[in-house]
Order: structure tokens, then C-alpha cells, then sequence
């Protein structure tokens, strides 16, 4: 008997998770992202199969309970056909014995009606013709009576006959159904036996990506704070400077204003004095560009783990324009949910000069991140994912610029 055949579909869905299987052993050397990725994508491919046997099954299930169904119910009818055969046979045994002992009685017993007699006892002509139609009309019934059983028999013989047969084809048909059932039953279970495994090997794995993440997210918080600290260093470096450049200037200011003698010599230390403003002003220890927002990656960091939500721009899901803007405007600063015209604010930043709380663009301005130091975003990824760290090299050649607000 030919095996039921399995649709080229489910055919190609085996043939791609054998070849995952296969190249499972590369994944080794992937990284717990595209590790990640891959066994998803591989979950995914194994979970439609499981969908698409389930209805298989179900199918053959049902085809199963019909063929044990018609089975059954002719089952019945040959039981029943063969009780009305048991019937006609022994009606027509009985009109067979009734013909066979009148036959004899004609011959063995002076009682019956003969030709002669009914001749000798009839009392006129119309009175012999009288006698002589009920005899035969009582040996023509007999007749019929032996030739109709003998007819119905042979009617019930045949269609007993006709329902043997056919039960013989449904259980021939359940039988093929009892094997595809087993058949699709079987792969059914292999697939969700792979499925379950696929799906450990996720959730292991989303699990050490979650460790990785809360680790990388330690870290940044890490540099983030000294990224701060150093800020206010640099900041209260600065103003010691300019209030000792002022007080330098005061000094040099005062000669001026007691001593009237030397006018000449006194007023050359108020020009050098004044140099020193600018020079402090022009070389500040975070360079020419502003200061930007560093705290907007300590707030970024805080999402962690949010849900992509395509069009979002709250904790319930984010896009990654979504989740800029939403950042932002916990530091007053009100920015487009949209990542093209976020690149046309603030000022543009060097790859090499990237601050904690710089926006980063990628894929043509189709995507947007928060620096948070160390050569790492975080950012809203896309359906499917949530807000995570990733580096920058990631991307390749998809980076873009980088803009501070």
C-alpha cells in the first residue's frame, strides 16, 4: 500500500529546518544576537509545521471517523440484509414443503380432488367448471408462492452479496486512513518533539541575552555616571577658571587706577590679561561643541526590555523614533517623532567625538538611537524585539551621522 504523500510545502519546511539543523554547529562561532536570530527564525519555521500537520491530522482524523463511521453502518445493513436472506430462505423452504406434501397428497389420499372426482361430484356442467377453476387456482398460488420466495432469496442473496462488498472496500479504506492517520500522527509529534527542544534552546538563549543586556546596561549606567561626573568636573574646572581669569583681570586692573605715574607701563598688563578669557573660552576640556544631554541615556536605559510597538512613543511600546522623542521630553526638550527630521536638529557630531546622549542615525535615516558610551545604543529594534543594546558595528556600513541636541 502507498504511503500517504506529504505536499511538497511541508516537504521544503523539513528540507529548511534539516538544513538549519545541519548548520547548527556554525552558530558556535555566531554572536548570542544572531545565535538568538537564528533559532527564533528556526522556532518559527518548526511552529508552522506543527500548524500545518495539526490541520493535517485533524483532516485524516476526521477522515478516520468517517471511513470507521460507513464502515459501521454497513456493517448494519449486512447484518440486517443477511437476516431478511435467513427469512426469504426459510419462507421459501416452507412454500416448497406446502407444494411438495399437496403434490403427494394428490397421489396418497382419496380425499383430494382429482378430475374424476369432481367430474362424479359435480352436480351440473357450471358446477364441474366451478370445481375445476379452484383446483388450479389453488395449485397455480402454490406455485407462485414456491417462485416468489425462490425470487426474493435471490434478490436478498445478491444484495447481501452487493453489502459484503462493500464492507470489505471501507475496511480497506479505513485501514489506509488508519495508516495516514498514524503516519501524520507521527511526524506531528517528531515536529513538536523539535519544537519543544527549538524552544528550550530560545529561551536559554533570551535568557543569557537578557544577562548580556543587564550587563551591558551595568556598564553603560557605569560610564554614563562617569561621563557625568567628569561633565562636572570639567564644568567647575571651567568656571575656577573664568573666576580666576577675573580675578586676574581685577588684579591687573587695580594698578591702573592707583598708580597714574606710568601710564604706559601699567597698561600693558590689562592687554595680556585680557587674552586669557578667550583663551580659557576657546579650548573648554569638552571642546567646541555643546554639552548635549548625557542624562538621556540614563533615562534610556530605563526602558530596557519595552516592547517594539510600531508608531509608539510610550513605556507601553516604542518605535525608535518613538523612544528618542519620549526620552527627550522628560529633559524638556520637545523633538518630531520622526527620525529624519531629528537629524536636522542640533549639530552634528564626529564618530570619534560621540557623547552619552547623542542621537545616532542609521539605514538612510530610517533609524535612530541613543549613544550611551563604549561604542553601544540603545534603541527600539523592530516587531518582535524590544528596546535593547546593540553596537554601533551592528550596522556597518548603515551608519549615517550623529546629531547632539
Amino acid at each position: 500500500m502507498r504511503m500517504p504523500r506529504i505536499p511538497r510545502t511541508t516537504l521544503a519546511a523539513l528540507a529548511a529546518v534539516t538544513a538549519a539543523a545541519v548548520l547548527a554547529g556554525d552558530l558556535s562561532a555566531a554572536s548570542p544576537k544572531e545565535r538568538l536570530r537564528e533559532k527564533q527564525a528556526q522556532a518559527a519555521r518548526v511552529l508552522a509545521q506543527v500548524h500545518a500537520l495539526d490541520n493535517r491530522f485533524e483532516a485524516s482524523v476526521e477522515a478516520w471517523n468517517g471511513a470507521r463511521y460507513e464502515l459501521g453502518v454497513t456493517r448494519k445493513q449486512l447484518t440486517a440484509d443477511r437476516a431478511l436472506l435467513r427469512d426469504a430462505e426459510r419462507q421459501r423452504k416452507l412454500a416448497g414443503a406446502r407444494l411438495a406434501a399437496r403434490v403427494r397428497a394428490l397421489y396418497e389420499s382419496a380425499d383430494e380432488p382429482t378430475t374424476i372426482g369432481i367430474l362424479l361430484g359435480s352436480a351440473s356442467l357450471s358446477d364441474f367448471l366451478d370445481r375445476m377453476n379452484d383446483a388450479n387456482a389453488v395449485a397455480a398460488a402454490d406455485h407462485r408462492l414456491v417462485s416468489d420466495t425462490e425470487a426474493a432469496r435471490d434478490h436478498f442473496r445478491r444484495v447481501a452479496a452487493r453489502t459484503a462488498a462493500t464492507e470489505k472496500r471501507r475496511e480497506t479504506a479505513l485501514a489506509q486512513r488508519e495508516r495516514e492517520r498514524a503516519s501524520i500522527g507521527a511526524m506531528l509529534s517528531e515536529r513538536k518533539r523539535l519544537l519543544a527542544s527549538v524552544q528550550s534552546d530560545v529561551v536559554k538563549l533570551q535568557a543569557a541575552e537578557a544577562a548580556r543586556q543587564a550587563r551591558l546596561a551595568a556598564e553603560a549606567r557605569a560610564r554614563v555616571a562617569a561621563a557625568r561626573a567628569e561633565a562636572v568636573r570639567r564644568a567647575r574646572a571651567a568656571a575656577a577658571a573664568r573666576a580666576a581669569a577675573e580675578r586676574a583681570r581685577e588684579q591687573a586692573a587695580q594698578p591702573a587706577t592707583t598708580t597714574t605715574a606710568a601710564p604706559t607701563t601699567t597698561a600693558a598688563p590689562p592687554t595680556t590679561t585680557d587674552a586669557l578669557p578667550t583663551t580659557t573660552d576657546a579650548a573648554p576640556p569638552a571642546g567646541p561643541l555643546p554639552a548635549g544631554h548625557p542624562d538621556a541615556a540614563s533615562i534610556a536605559l530605563r526602558y530596557l526590555g519595552v516592547p517594539y510597538l510600531w508608531g509608539g512613543s510610550t513605556p507601553a511600546g516604542f518605535d525608535c523614533s518613538g523612544l528618542v522623542a519620549y526620552v527627550y521630553a522628560q529633559l524638556g526638550v520637545a523633538l518630531p517623532h520622526y527620525a529624519a527630521a531629528q537629524y536636522q536638529l542640533g549639530v552634528a557630531v564626529p564618530q570619534d567625538q560621540l557623547q552619552p546622549g547623542d542621537l545616532v542615525f542609521f539605514d538612510g535615516l530610517a533609524h535612530v538611537a541613543i549613544y550611551i558610551g563604549g561604542g553601544q545604543v540603545v534603541h527600539a529594534p523592530h516587531t518582535g524585539d524590544v528596546v535593547k543594546i546593540s553596537p554601533i558595528s551592528d550596522w556597518g556600513n548603515g551608519y549615517v551621522g550623529a546629531r547632539r541636541i
